[in-house]
This record gives C-alpha cells, structure tokens and sequence, in this order.
C-alpha cells in the first residue's frame, strides 16, 4: 500500500495537534471477544488452510431471486474457496433461508450471514416490514422504543438464517445535499445520533445478534456518493473527532460488536488521498489504537466506486486487509483477493499470527451467534413468524412516536367542534384518493382533492373556486419516490398554491416528504398546523391524518434544521385520545391472531352458509379501533363487496340510537323525567290506559305494552286493495309520505298509529315483554319538550357534533343507493326488495322516522355514539350526557322481577343460557347494548373498555332466514374478544 511508510508520521502529527476527547461512556468490550481461544476456535483453526484462513474474512454478495445460476456460483466459492461468509441482499425470506440452509450445508466452516437491513428485513426482502428510517426515528423522545426496535429486528432477522445486521448509522447527517446518507441518519445532533445509536445497537445485541456502527469515520458531511466517487471530507482533526467520530467513540465504549469503514477520503486523518477502508492510518492508527477498539472492522462493500476506482479487484481487498480490515464485504474477485492476501503474508506486509488473530476474531463472532451448534432451520410458516401482530404495532408506534408538529397557532390540534367545519383535503402529488384522505373520512365528512405534482396555473386556479365552500383545509404533501429525498419536482404553480393557503387562517399541512425538502416550499412555514412525518407511507398518512383530529397525539422533535425555518430540537406536544383511534389489537393488549382468525373464520362460516350475505364488523377497546372491516357482498347473487363506508339498516339499535341519547340530556336538562308519563308530554293520552304508567316502565319493556301492531294491515280491505285515505301510487300533497317507488301514504296516517297504539290492549301481568310501540311515540315527545324537529334535535346536539356523518334517517337523500346495503324482498306489504329505503314498515310509514327503526349507519359512524356511551357520556371533550344518567339507564331496572333490561338498552340475561343467551359467556355484567331485527348487534362493557358492533342485513331476501340465530354467530364473535384479550 502506498502509504504505509507515511502512516507512523501521520499519526504522530495528528495526535500531536488534538488529542481525541476524553470518552462519556465506561468502556465495554464486544462479548463475542470472549470465544477468541475458545475450544471451538482451536478445533476450527486446527482444520484451516491458510488460504482457507484467509477466505474466513471475505463475505460475498448473494441474492435469494437470481434463480439456480446464481446459486451454483455461491456454492463454487464456498466449495472451492471456503469463503467465511455470505451478505444477502434482494429476495423473500422463504428463498433466502432456503437457500442458506443449503450452504451451511455445504460449507466447511458454518457461514456467517448478514445483511443491510437499516430499517428490518423491508429494506431487502420482499413481504416484509420496512420500520422508519433513521431520520424518524431521530425524531423520537422515547429512546426505549428504538431498543425495541432492535429487539425486533434481531428477531426477525435471526429467523431468516441471519447473524449480522450493517447498522446502525450513527453518520451526523450535518449536510442537507448529502445524497447518499441523509434520512438514513438518526440527524445532525451528534448527542441524539449516540444515543439513538446505542439503543438500537444494544436492542439486537441483547438479542444475540451482531451488529456494525457504519460509516466511520463518518459519512454525514459529504455531497457526494461513494457508491459512484470518493467524497472528500475537509474538515480539521478537531471538528472531525468532536463531531463525526463523537457517535462511534460512544457506540465503541457501549460495547458495540463492529465497525464499518466508509469509503472517504479524508486529509485531516490521512494525506495520501486512499479511501479510508485503505487507510492503516485511519482503521489500525485511530479505530484500533486510539479509540481501543477491539471487535470487527468491517469494510464498506468493496464493489463501490468510492473505492474500486483506480484499484484492483484483489489487490484492493489485500490493501483493506492491510489496513487493518476483518472483513471484506462484497469482494467481487475472491480468488484473487486470496492470492493477494498470500502474496502480503509471503512479503511480510502482514505476519500469519496478525492475520490468524482477526480470524479468530470472526471464528470468535461465529460462535457467540450459535454457530458452533448450528442447525438447520424450518422455513414453515416463516412470514407468519416475521410479520407477527406485535412486529406490526411495533411499526405503528414507532411512526406515532416519530411525528412531529412544528406548527399549532391557536391549538388547531387536534380539530375540535366538527359541527362548525366544513373541511377540504388536498392531496399534493397524488392523482387519486390517498390513505390520508381515506383516513380523514373516519372521523369526519371531508371532500377530498388532489393535485397533481405537474399542475398548471389553470388547474389551481380552478380548484381554488371549489375552495371558497369550506373553512378548513387540510393539505397532505406527497412524496414520489420510494425513498424520501430532498428534492421538490412540484410545479411553481403547486408552491405558490400551497405558500398562499399556508397564509389562510385555517391551514393543516401534513408534510410526508423528506424535511429538508420543507425548505425549498416558501411560506410553508406560516400555515396554522404543520405536521412532519418524514417519509410517505400507509401508515404515516394514517396516523397524520389521526393526529389532526385527536386519535393519537405526537411530541416528536426535529432531528435536523431547516434552513431558517426550523431549527433541530423544534416540536409541540399535541395531546391524544381525543377520539377513537385506530390501530391493531396488540395496541389494545389483544391478541391478533385469536381475534383475527377468530371473526374471519365465523364471518365466513356465516357467508358460506347463507346466514348473511356479507357484514361490518368494528371492535374498539379502551378507546382504540383494532378491528374494522367489511365482509362478503351485498346480496348473495351480486358482485358488490361490502365496504367499510356502506350504509346498514339498523333496525332496533335506532331505539338505543335515536331518542334515547336525546331524552337522557332533557333528563339531564331537567325537562325529562323517567317517573313521568306518556300522558305527561303528550296529552292526547291522558285518558288512555296507557297514562300513568312511567317511562321507567315501559323503556325497560315492562309496561304491559303489546309486542306490536301490525299498521300496514290496516290500511287493506278486504279485497286486498289499500282504503282510499291511505295510499295512493302518486305523491301529492294529500300524500306526501313515500313508503316505496309507487306508494305515497296519506299525511295524516300517522294520527292513525297514534290512535292505534292509544287503544291497543295491555297485557295482564306486569312481566318482562319486549314493545317497540312506545318508541313510535318518543320523536313526537322529543319535539313536544325541547320544541325542535325531532332529526335536527339529535343532528345538532348529537350526530354532527360527535363526525358521525353517515348516521340519520332515510340515506337516499343524502347518499347513492350504491352505498346502502339491501334488505328484504317485502312480499307482504311493499311488494318490492327493500333498498334504501327503512325494512321496518312501521317506521317506513311514520315516514322513515321513528325511535322504533329507520336509522342508517356505517359501522364506523355508530361507533362513536357508542363510545360515548361506553366513555360514560363524554367524547372528543364534551360531555354529551350525566355519567348518573347513564350509570343509571345501562343498569338492569328489575332484576327482582326477572327483567334484565335497561333503560332502553338491552343487558345480559340474568343467568347465562349458553347458546341461547343473548351475549357471550365472557360479557360482563355491566355490559349493555341492543340488537337489531336485521342482523345488527351494538354491545357495551365498561369493565372491559370494550365495543363491538355487528351490522349485517340477514332478512335478504327473506326474514324467514334465521340462520344467523341458528349459528350464534353474533354472540360467538364477541367471545373471541373476550378471548383475544386472555
């Protein structure tokens, strides 16, 4: 090597000008250093050539998608020249650990297997996780969850056959241009970089898996790509020792297993002009004798530019090995590198005992990670094993803890008072309808837009008109690369859009690019909210978009500045648990597995064996969504998939839905009272036998009410044709009430139910028996105390305040048919399928409108009444009903007398009737809730935290169709809940 003559000078002059700074850390040596004369290495160096010695410290490129060529060219070098090791790059973890197996196999001495794999598996092999890049995670507060990540990343790396993992970067990226290192690195702060560093170094070694700190001496400060050229880093000793080498000093002192080289060239520490990976000056001058470092030197992949230009394959690995190297990473000539190493030992530019001692280094390496009892691994269920629930929500944690609100004027966040808003998203950079505008849509009606990155002048100024209708827009700033660089490919006309709405008064900016990008947007930094997620995937769309209204918080800070916009360290607390948030069920403390197999495999067998065509399913715990999905399709004969935004009819949950939230507040407004009659709001009674009787009474369905009155048989002569004053086929305005396509009923027929319902029968014992005709009569009670239309009531005191949107009565005025799923085909009454329009002919005769049935949902929309409930009267900060009241109408009102019900609400049966009951074994007592005729299932247990919701339409096409019942399927699923969380 050319510069070995210079290298005592050197380090001499370079100690002399600034001796290295006193270490933080209590030193650690790498607990592999341990097996160094270990029986096993004695035994394994006994059998080794020296050439075989040599090929000990090479580790080779291999690929698991390249098909059996490449496979046979990986066994020639490990048959012919016994190479030490192979680095995995592109394929899926089936292949690869196939195909590891088959070259343990054939290997003489057991390989050691590693991989790049900065941010896990994802940035390799195919269906598995990526995690966030480090510049997320430099974002983060909480350094226990970068541990866990190791933890995790070890795991999943283990299980593929791997024993070391080319990470951490612990490069301070202080260079915004830097092309090659930038998001990869945990940020410019050279504390925060340690630290980081040092978590997640200690995660996978603690999990028994080796690890190396890359790129000393540090690669932060370069602009240019060592893949492609040498970057040169000019800086004195003292910046470059204080700054750049601070981290792997520390990284060094915790223990730290290895160390990779970068390929830099570096005058401050060595004059020649070579690379680093050849420098003695750097690697044995610096890395090994002054900063004591022990374990594995490890060379960048010597198949970069950075370092193959002007060298030989061969010649330019023995030059690394002279320098100090362990291992030769991607060498791309393994018999010539062999042959050269030789030639040096032959030449006395290294001795056998200086060689032999850095392969027991790696032999010591191979028998910490197990491999001097290695045995071959199973590849079943392998994806299974990598992508478990807990590695899932270990994702998700991670980005949430990650984001970072560098603007909140006003405490714009988390959105309050939705009632007030009319909300706009813009997706910048996305042609359709993003995850982020999806997600929005969970928690209120928000029109969406999008924005091409390309857009014309024209094209803004037409979306700006469309803009003029709303008070709130909320903008999500795309990304159109796979990896998050600081570039800007946004027309002028995109910029100067979104510079103008930053200086709207209400402005939301999600920012899913790379951050130093932020500083080539101008006037970004005036909007009212701006959120940074640091790269653009599912999961960071989805938990910005739950941010803005309050699902999870953020106290993420910026890992790096911006220009003169943001500084690092910049960030605002944002407060969570607002609103529901939705996540996977580990984040609830469920399991997975049991819940998912679980509901699918039920929902399935309810599908399958035509109980329902399809269905909704949403479960909440402690306030968090860990299971929302749709199933099947709206009609067994159709090609229409459920979707998680379709409407249901929800049948009787309406009477727990309806009137029943809206008369608890009049109670708790003092205008309502549960001893007080139906006579008492509505004197047309008062002289019935009905009067008298309290509403504690008959809401818990012990009233001696009748079961129900059939109204539409009434309207019928005997002939089968309708009376004259009841339906006609036409509207007009004598018949304004349309029960369906070709039948109008006459506006004063709900007179007639009224009065049916006033003559109607009690029965004779004062027992348990389920009525809904009371709850034809509440809208009129509603509207006689508080002196409002009945919808508006519970719209504006309810529905709008809490974003349940989709929640209200007769949905065809509101959304396509195509959205609402179908119910029964009505041969009785109607004579058509039911679409749209409420089943319950009742209610479709009270004009849609009842407390009986008649309300629409998604399941998601309900949920959030619910919750309320479950929160025992409050949601997103208000208080919507007394937790007295609430306590007082969910609890069982005459158990002495047999009845388990409510107030209203349903409960479970006093004594559990196994498959006859009306909820699962596991249901607390203080669980409450309803069911619906149409195969609807709304269930609350405050011991457990717990919501379940069930909405499917089993009446298709005939109510006749009591499979549903027959299976239990309903009350089956909301045992796997209680299962999932054991």
């Amino acid at each position: 090597m050319k510069n070995n003559n210079l290298f005592p000078c050197l380090l001499a002059l370079v100690f002399l000008i600034s001796p290295l700074q006193a270490q933080k850390t209590e030193k650690t040596s790498p607990e592999f250093l341990q097996y160094t004369n270990s029986k096993w290495v004695d035994s394994i160096m006994e059998t080794l050539t020296p050439k075989e010695r040599i090929a000990q410290l090479i580790m080779v490129a291999a690929y698991s998608n390249r098909g059996s060529q490449h496979k046979k060219e990986i066994l020639k070098l490990i048959n012919e020249q016994k190479i030490g090791g192979l680095v995995f790059f592109q394929g899926d973890p089936k292949s690869q650990l196939e195909l590891l197996n088959d070259y343990q196999l054939a290997s003489k001495v057991p390989l050691l297997g590693a991989m790049d794999a900065e941010w896990g598996l994802g940035m390799r092999l195919d269906n598995t996780i990526s995690y966030p890049y480090q510049m997320a995670l430099g974002a983060i507060r909480d350094d226990s969850l970068v541990y866990d990540l190791g933890q995790e990343v070890a795991r999943q790396l283990k299980r593929t056959g791997l024993h070391l993992n080319f990470a951490p970067v612990v490069d301070v990226n202080n260079n915004p241009n830097n092309p090659v290192i930038n998001y990869r690195s945990f940020g410019e702060n050279r504390e925060n970089v340690a630290q980081k560093g040092i978590a997640y170094m200690r995660g996978m070694q603690d999990a028994n898996l080796l690890t190396s700190a890359k790129h000393f001496p540090g690669h932060g400060d370069t602009d240019t790509d060592s893949h492609h050229a040498l970057p040169q880093i000019n800086h004195p000793f003292n910046r470059l020792d204080s700054l750049e080498m601070y981290p792997f000093k520390e990284l060094i002192n915790a223990g730290g297993s290895g160390v990779m080289v970068a390929h830099l060239d570096i005058p401050a520490l060595d004059s020649t002009g070579v690379p680093s990976t050849l420098s003695k000056a750097i690697i044995t001058g610096i890395l090994k004798d002054r900063l004591g470092f022990k374990g594995l030197i490890i060379t960048d992949a010597m198949n970069m530019k950075g370092v193959t230009k002007g060298n030989a394959p061969g010649v330019v690995d023995k030059d690394a090995i002279l320098a100090g190297n362990d291992l030769l990473e991607y060498t791309e000539d393994v018999p010539k590198a062999i042959e050269e190493v030789s030639k040096a030992i032959k030449q006395g530019l290294i001795s056998q005992n200086e060689l032999d001692q850095r392969v027991r280094k790696v032999l010591a390496a191979k028998q910490w990670v197990g491999l001097n009892n290695y045995k071959k691994q199973s590849t079943k269920n392998i994806l299974k094993e990598i992508n478990t629930g807990h590695a899932k929500f270990l994702n998700r944690k991670l980005v949430e803890a990650s984001l970072t609100v560098l603007k909140n004027k006003n405490s714009i966040l988390p959105l309050r008072k939705l009632d007030t808003l009319k909300i706009a998203s813009i997706s910048f950079g996305a042609q359709k309808q993003t995850q982020f505008q999806k997600s929005l849509n969970l928690y209120a009606e928000v029109k969406s837009f999008q924005v091409k990155a390309n857009a014309t002048a024209a094209e803004v100024a037409a979306l700006k008109q469309k803009l003029s209708a709303y008070n709130l827009v909320i903008g999500g700033i795309h990304d159109d690369s796979r990896f998050p660089r600081n570039t800007m490919k946004f027309s002028k006309a995109v910029q100067q859009f979104i510079g103008e709405l930053s200086k709207e008064e209400n402005s939301i900016f999600s920012y899913f690019k790379n951050p130093y990008s932020l500083n080539k947007i101008a006037g970004i930094e005036d909007a009212t909210g701006l959120i940074l997620t640091y790269q653009d995937t599912k999961t960071t769309q989805d938990l910005a978009a739950q941010l803005i209204f309050g699902g999870v918080g953020a106290n993420g800070r910026l890992p790096v500045s911006i220009g003169d916009k943001f500084k690092s360290g910049d960030g605002e607390d944002v407060k969570g648990k607002l609103r529901l948030k939705y996540t996977v069920p580990e984040d609830a403390g469920m399991n997975s597995k049991v819940l998912f197999h679980g509901v699918d495999s039920l929902m399935q067998e309810a599908i399958k064996k035509k109980a329902t065509p399809g269905g909704q399913i949403l479960v909440a715990k402690n306030g968090k969504v860990v299971l929302h999905k749709a199933y099947g399709y709206h009609k067994y004969s159709d090609t229409i998939k459920v979707k998680k935004n379709d409407l249901y009819d929800l049948a009787s949950v309406t009477k727990i839905s309806s009137a029943l939230p809206a008369l608890m507040k009049l109670q708790d407004e003092g205008k309502f009272s549960l001893d007080a009659s139906i006579d008492d709001y509505l004197p047309y009674f008062k002289h019935s036998n009905k009067a008298g009787i309290p509403f504690r009474q008959i809401l818990a369905h012990q009233a001696r009410f009748k079961p129900w009155i059939p109204y539409w048989k009434n309207t019928l002569r005997k002939n089968g044709s309708y009376k004259w004053y009841t339906f006609k086929k036409d509207s007009s305005r004598r018949f304004p009430i349309k029960v369906s396509e070709n039948l109008w009923l006459h506006r004063n027929y709900q007179k007639k139910m009224f009065k049916a319902i006033k003559k109607s029968e009690l029965e004779d014992e004062a027992k348990y028996k389920y009525s809904g005709l009371a709850f034809y009569l509440l809208p009129a009670i509603v509207e006689e105390i508080s002196g409002e239309d009945f919808r508006k009531y519970i719209n504006e005191n309810f529905y709008d305040k809490l974003g349940a949107t989709t929640l209200g009565y007769n949905p065809m005025k509101s959304y396509k048919k195509s959205r609402i799923v179908p119910t029964e085909h009505d041969y009785l009454f109607r004579h058509k399928p039911i679409h749209g329009m409420v089943h319950d002919e009742g209610a479709i005769m009270m004009g849609g409108v009842s407390a009986n049935a008649g309300l629409f949902s998604t399941a998601n929309d309900l949920a959030k009444l619910m919750q309320m409930y479950l929160n025992m009267g409050t949601y997103a900060g208000h208080r919507y009903i007394d937790e007295t009241t609430l306590r007082d109408w969910t609890k069982t009102q005459f158990p002495d007398n047999d009845n388990h019900r409510g107030v209203g609400f349903d409960k479970p049966y006093l004594q559990y009737k196994g498959e006859n009951s009306n909820t699962a074994k596991d249901a607390s007592k203080a669980s409450f809730g309803h069911t619906g005729f149409t195969g609807i299932m709304a269930w609350m247990d405050p011991e457990e935290d717990l919501l379940y919701l069930f909405l499917s339409n089993r009446v298709l096409p005939s109510r006749s169709n009591t499979r549903l019942y027959q299976l239990n399927t309903r009350t089956k699923i909301q045992q796997v809940l209680y299962d999932a969380m054991k």
